[in-house]
C-alpha cells in the first residue's frame, strides 16, 4: 500500500542555494534530465496501459483434483455370541478420546485483507503460502484495488487537511478551494506510485508485487526480513531478484509528481526526499505488515 507523497514536506531538509553564477548550461541539463525520467514513466504507463488492454482473460490456478476413495467394503456378519453374564463392560473412554480431536487454529499465521477493518492489506501473503504467478490484469487489479479502496480517499483527505494546515504549499491557497488543490494532488500521489510499483514497472521485470510474510524467527530477524524486502523481491517465477519496482517504480512516481507540483517543488533535492520518503514509508508498512497477524491474534483474537 503506497501512501501519499505529500508526507515528504515534512521531511524537508536544509539546502544551500546555488551560487547566482551557476553556468546556464549546466542548469538546462538537469532540467532536460529530470524531464527524461518523468519521460520514462510515462512511456511505461503508456505501455502498460496497451499491454492491458489485450489481455483478456486472467491466468487461473490450476485446479485441485481431489482423488476419490474406493468405497469400503463391509465386513462379513458374524454370527453373534452369547453374552456372557460375567464380563464387565468396557469403557469407551479411549474411543471417545481418539474420537474427538480438537482442530488446528492457525488464525496466529493467517493474513487478513484488512488491517483493522479499515486499511487494505491485499498484497500481504500468509506465511508457509505458496500462490501462482500474478497475470498481467491481475498485477493492474492489485493496484486498482489500493488506489481505490475507500480508505484511500479518506487517508488523502486526513493527509490534504494536515498539508493545509501547516501550509505546505502555500501557492494550493487556503478554503475550500486550496483544500480540493491539496487533495487533488494527494489523490494522485497515491494512484501514480500504486501502479507504477504494483503493475507497471513488476509487468516489465516480471516481478511478484505481494509481500510473503515470514511468520516466524525472532523480533529482530523478521524485522529486518521486512525491512529487506524493500530490495529483494520474487520474482513471477518463484525466484529471488533486486526490488526494482520498489527503487525504480517511486523514483519514477516522484518524477511524474513534478509535473504537477509548484514548480518551487521541482528541485532535485525535494524530488529525491519524495522519493526516499515513500521507500522509508513502504518500509514500515512492511514491519507491519508481518506483525499484524501476530497483534491480531494477541489483542483481537482475529476479529479484523
Amino acid at each position: 500500500m503506497n501512501q501519499t507523497l505529500m508526507l515528504t514536506n515534512s521531511f524537508r531538509v536544509a539546502v544551500s542555494r546555488s551560487p547566482t553564477s551557476r553556468v546556464p548550461s549546466l542548469r538546462q541539463g538537469l532540467c532536460l534530465a529530470r524531464n527524461a525520467c518523468a519521460a520514462v514513466g510515462l512511456a511505461l504507463l503508456f505501455w502498460a496501459s496497451t499491454a492491458f488492454a489485450q489481455t483478456s482473460s486472467e491466468d487461473a490456478p490450476p485446479p485441485i483434483v481431489v482423488p476419490k476413495q474406493a468405497p469400503v467394503s463391509e465386513p462379513a456378519s458374524l454370527p453373534q455370541k452369547e453374552p456372557d453374564p460375567n464380563a464387565q463392560p468396557q469403557s469407551s473412554s479411549v474411543s471417545t478420546a481418539l474420537a474427538v480431536t480438537p482442530p488446528d487454529n492457525n488464525d496466529e499465521a493467517k493474513q487478513s485483507k484488512r488491517i483493522l477493518w479499515i486499511f487494505p492489506n491485499y498484497r500481504a501473503v500468509s506465511a508457509d503460502t505458496q500462490l501462482p504467478p500474478l497475470s498481467l490484469k491481475r498485477k493492474f487489479w492489485l493496484a486498482t484495488q489500493d488506489s481505490f479502496d475507500y480508505s484511500s480517499f479518506i487517508t488523502a483527505g486526513i493527509l490534504a487537511g494536515v498539508s493545509q494546515a501547516k501550509n505546505s504549499y502555500p501557492e494550493f491557497g487556503q478554503g475550500a478551494k486550496g483544500y480540493g488543490r491539496y487533495y487533488w494532488h494527494g489523490a494522485a500521489d497515491q494512484a501514480v506510485g500504486n501502479y507504477l510499483t504494483e503493475a507497471i514497472v513488476p509487468a516489465v521485470t516480471h516481478e511478484d508485487p505481494r509481500y510473503y510474510t515470514l511468520g516466524h524467527g525472532g523480533f529482530f530477524k523478521r524485522t529486518g526480513y521486512a525491512v529487506s524486502r524493500l530490495l529483494v523481491t520474487r520474482t513471477d517465477a518463484g525466484g529471488r531478484t533486486f526490488n526494482f519496482s520498489e527503487i525504480v517504480g517511486n523514483g519514477a512516481g516522484a518524477g511524474i509528481s513534478d509535473r504537477y507540483y509548484p514548480a518551487r517543488e521541482r528541485t532535485w533535492t525535494k524530488t529525491g526526499q519524495k522519493w526516499l520518503t515513500q521507500i522509508a514509508l513502504d518500509g514500515a508498512f512492511n514491519i507491519v505488515k508481518e506483525f499484524w497477524p501476530d497483534i491480531n491474534h494477541a489483542i483481537f483474537h482475529g476479529k479484523y
